[in-house]
């Protein structure tokens, strides 16, 4: 089977101008086909739901274990993540990371997280403007997660959000964006070192038994860091982006805030719909390993494909007025904003937590959501704003 007769598009998913604006160029890669080459990246961008979807539930075919990211050399330094594995090993380190990170056991930390939630919305109430990214949005990564994992308190809290950042820009193209974050990049890495020695995490907290399982013999010791940095991804930047989305929608849809506040039973599939309409992850990357058919176009061994999450949850073939923001959407639980599949966000229920806990507390103690004009944040993988100023009237 051949890759022939694809569209091809000079369209540029990492430039500046479709990084602050990318839901015009992703409507021009949909209506190409189902499937579109880039020659800029010599790779295959899929920007349809069902195609989407399709390749998310066919690991087999389309894997992970060759990398997530747009270049091949950095591909190559990916390994040992969950996110960047295929079974049965990626089975081993998801369960290992992902037993701390299921519904039910959140239960044990959920009244934590609401009481922090109403602490936080209490403190924002009455400081007036404040940023939504910063005093917002970094709010609960900076102050809960690390305390989770067990780091310790006078090291490195400072830099895990420019680690994080640093960490997501290089599943982009190898732009300056990304090498610039390569400082970043090495710090974390000698960081996450230090933290797989056992004794430098607190006791009885999640990254202190992933160490345990190392010195049990569950794990090799050179994977402890890439599965440590597991944790760190999923709770910070995508968080960060949702959170900050939730109070830019509401504040610039007050009708919606306002049918929230009369039916806040609503409150999950409100979440899902942010994460839909402003989706925290522009998309990953896998490489076909056998000849197939995607929406109908044949597609050879061997060629990586650039999934799409932002424009799948936009697309017009699968979703009613996808540009609206409506938090009655009836099927808005099938976003891919957390991606699907056996790769399916390790990290979404601490993601929800963390956002149904603020939402609630927003709905109990805030009567409207005042809003600014948005800064969009330049970066390769991560849809999200940099800085938005807001109040909270009680």
């Amino acid at each position: 089977m051949l890759t022939t007769d694809i569209p091809r598009s000079d369209i540029d998913p990492y430039s500046d101008e479709s990084i602050l604006d990318p839901y015009g160029p992703y409507r021009a890669l949909r209506d190409l086909g189902p499937v579109v080459r880039l020659d800029q990246y010599q790779v295959f961008a899929v920007a349809r739901y069902q195609e989407v979807y399709d390749a998310l539930h066919d690991h087999e075919a389309f894997i992970s274990g060759e990398g997530v990211g747009i270049t091949e050399q950095l591909n190559k330094a990916q390994h040992g993540s969950s996110l960047t594995s295929d079974p049965p090993y990626h089975d081993l380190v998801r369960g290992l990371v992902a037993r701390h990170l299921t519904p039910k056991s959140l239960r044990e930390v959920h009244g934590y997280v609401a009481d922090w939630a109403d602490r936080l919305v209490d403190e924002l109430v009455a400081r007036g403007e404040f940023d939504a990214v910063r005093d917002f949005g970094q709010a609960f990564p900076l102050a809960i997660v690390p305390d989770l994992l067990g780091w310790p308190v006078d090291e490195g809290r400072e830099r895990l959000l420019e680690w994080a950042s640093a960490g997501f820009n290089a599943f982009g193209p190898l732009n300056e964006r990304t090498m610039a974050g390569f400082p970043q990049l090495q710090e974390m890495g000698e960081f996450l070192h230090r933290m797989s020695v056992p004794g430098n995490l607190r006791p009885g907290t999640w990254g202190a038994q992933l160490v345990a399982d190392a010195q049990a013999g569950k794990i090799a010791d050179e994977l402890l860091p890439a599965l440590l940095g597991d944790f760190l991804a999923p709770s910070m930047d995508t968080s960060v982006s949702a959170l900050a989305s939730m109070l830019w929608l509401f504040g610039s849809h007050p009708g919606q805030w306002e049918l929230l506040r009369a039916r806040t039973e609503l409150a999950p599939n409100a979440f899902n719909e942010i994460v839909r309409l402003e989706s925290p992850l522009r998309g990953f990357t896998r490489l076909l390993t056998v000849d197939r058919e995607l929406g109908g176009v044949p597609l050879s061994a061997g060629t990586r494909v650039l999934l799409l999450y932002g424009s799948a949850n936009r697309d017009e073939r699968h979703w009613q007025a996808p540009e609206t923001f409506d938090i009655t959407r009836p099927n808005a639980a099938e976003h891919l904003g957390f991606g699907h599949g056996i790769h399916g966000c390790v990290g979404q229920a601490l993601s929800r937590l963390e956002g149904h806990s603020l939402m609630d507390a927003l709905l109990r103690k805030v009567r409207r959501i005042e809003v600014g004009r948005p800064v969009w944040r330049l970066h390769n993988t991560i849809r999200g704003i940099e800085s938005l100023p807001v109040v909270l009237h009680a």
